[in-house]
């Protein structure tokens, strides 16, 4: 890949000019990791776009189904999953019913709420839209190497593991992200 200057390189001259004592690594990687993030998104919602669907759509369809047949789960079990809170749930919940892709039914085990389960038509749309997702992110990452791609995933895991630790350790800080998560 081309070590041309990207705009984060820029921003790192841009403060060993204004201030040369500031250690800029974790500055560069976490700005490049959020860049990132924000510049395949596009890419990612187009896909989903072909099938009618929205990017929290397909992750709540592709929630379902990866559960597993009956492809059924609690709203709980939903909203802990995809990191958002109850009340976004619900109305998220209510579109997917209103375009038949997901179905409500009582839950034996607690009254209190129903189960949410994908509808035929739910099932065909996130299978279809699954395979070409999937296609979709290969595409994006075609220019890079295999070898260059597995070195990468193996090091987003160690930063992860890093991310989960100081999360679950920080009790202050664990709450306000969890919160902020939560209000995706």
């Amino acid at each position: 890949m081309s070590k041309a200057q990207d705009p984060v390189d820029r921003i790192k001259i841009q403060w060993q000019q204004e201030r040369p004592d500031l250690r800029l690594e974790a500055m560069e990687i976490l700005g490049r990791l959020k860049r990132c993030s924000v510049l395949y998104q596009p890419f990612l919602d187009t896909n989903f776009a072909k099938f009618e669907l929205t990017s929290w759509e397909f992750d709540v369809l592709a929630t379902l189904r990866r559960a597993g047949s009956p492809y059924t789960l609690t709203p709980t079990e939903l909203f802990s999953a995809l990191m958002v809170t109850s009340g976004t749930m619900t109305n998220r919940l209510k579109s997917l019913e209103n375009k038949a892709l997901i179905l409500r039914s009582p839950n034996p085990k607690d009254a209190r709420n129903k189960l949410v389960q994908l509808s035929k038509l739910g099932l065909k749309t996130i299978d279809i839209a699954l395979e070409s997702h999937v296609d979709n992110m290969e595409s994006i990452l075609s220019a890079l190497p295999t070898k260059e791609k597995q070195e990468l995933n193996d090091a987003l895991k160690n930063l992860l593991a890093v991310f989960e630790n100081l999360h679950a350790s920080h009790e202050t800080t664990h709450a306000k992200l969890s919160a902020k998560m939560h209000r995706l």
